[in-house]
């Protein structure tokens, strides 16, 4: 069982790494850095290999003799499309753990490449976008004709490097919706608000260009869809005022002196605040004559779930269940996927 994961000494790699076992996994571990690969793989006596990703002579030896390749390297808009190509030459399966809506299309674009190389390419492994997917598509079952579709989230444990610098790198860009079908870009981030009946309590959310703006709609085929993360009212008093200094926020000065602090921090939420903390996904869809269905879950902690859903799907394709082309979560594995992670919870309202 050929199981390459890229990416493995950042902070959601290493985590992976920990969890493998649990599903009797033990992947090949992989970077760019040797020293750093090489001491992770001592530490947990798996083998390993390093690779350029800007060298596609070295991606293609990278991959040679893999079934799967689980990639964990962001931010994704620089390292999925070298890491997808070189799938493509070896004929390797395609998983990775992005929220990034360029990166979904992008990989949607390639849907033929990949049925004609007779591999599955399946960006959105983790948190992004495993439980909100599987949501949508548990909606529009209960609702089939249903037009609208709203998503949102609370994970409160804090951000990894590789997450906060992909925020980093999209400063000033507004947000985005689904519109009619299409992906639709509005200027600022927060340009809507509501409270949504998390479980256990309710929060003020504001919409954000999450992942499901592009999966949601291939998975479920509802043209109108919303992505909402949880904030609090004194935090959004001021995000509301970005639109008057977008520009500045999208200056490489800004962007790279961001970075700069975020290197600065720990390298993600330590293992204490994971335990304790819990994510919280709710969504509702509508249709034109005003019929609704909301549900909610209830979910380990973010980055922890990020692991456990990326491994169980790499053990799915490991297994022979790998639909080719392109797929999101619940589209290759259906709404239930997300209902075999201990611990997760799903009500309807």
């Amino acid at each position: 069982m050929s199981l390459l994961l890229y990416g493995a000494t950042g902070y959601t790699g290493q985590l992976i790494v920990e969890y493998a076992g649990k599903y009797g996994l033990q992947p090949i571990l992989a970077g760019r850095s040797e020293a750093k690969v090489k001491a992770l793989a001592t530490q947990w006596s798996l083998p390993w290999r390093v690779a350029d990703l800007n060298n596609p002579a070295s991606v293609d030896a990278l991959l040679e003799g893999i079934q799967v390749v689980l990639h964990a390297a962001g931010p994704f808009q620089h390292t999925a499309k070298a890491m997808m190509e070189g799938c493509l030459r070896n004929q390797v399966h395609y998983l990775d753990i992005t929220g990034e809506i360029a990166v979904f299309e992008s990989a949607a674009r390639l849907d033929e490449r990949a049925k004609t190389a007779g591999i599955m390419l399946l960006p959105g492994a983790g948190f992004d976008v495993v439980p909100t997917d599987c949501l949508a598509l548990y909606l529009k079952n209960k609702l089939p004709d249903a037009t609208h579709l709203q998503l949102a989230f609370a994970s409160g444990a804090g951000l990894s490097h590789g997450t906060a610098t992909t925020m980093a790198e999209n400063l000033g860009q507004g947000g985005a919706v689904r519109l009619n079908g299409k992906i639709t870009r509005v200027p600022v981030l927060g340009h809507k608000t509501m409270t949504v009946p998390f479980p256990g309590k309710s929060l003020f959310v504001m919409t954000i260009p999450w992942g499901d703006v592009s999966t949601a709609f291939y998975s479920t085929g509802i043209p109108n869809i919303e992505t909402y993360t949880g904030v609090s009212p004194s935090s959004f008093k001021w995000i509301k005022w970005q639109r008057y200094f977008n520009w500045l926020l999208r200056t490489s000065f800004v962007r790279n002196l961001v970075k700069s602090r975020i290197q600065k921090r720990p390298a993600g939420p330590s293992p204490e605040k994971r335990k304790k903390a819990i994510s919280l996904v709710w969504g509702k869809v509508s249709n034109g004559s005003g019929k609704s269905a909301e549900a909610t879950l209830r979910t380990p902690e973010g980055y922890t779930l990020t692991a456990l859903t990326s491994l169980l799907i790499a053990k799915k394709v490991l297994n022979g269940s790998a639909p080719i082309g392109f797929q999101t979560p619940a589209k290759a594995y259906g709404a239930e996927l997300i209902m075999e992670i201990e611990g997760v919870e799903r009500h309807d309202l």
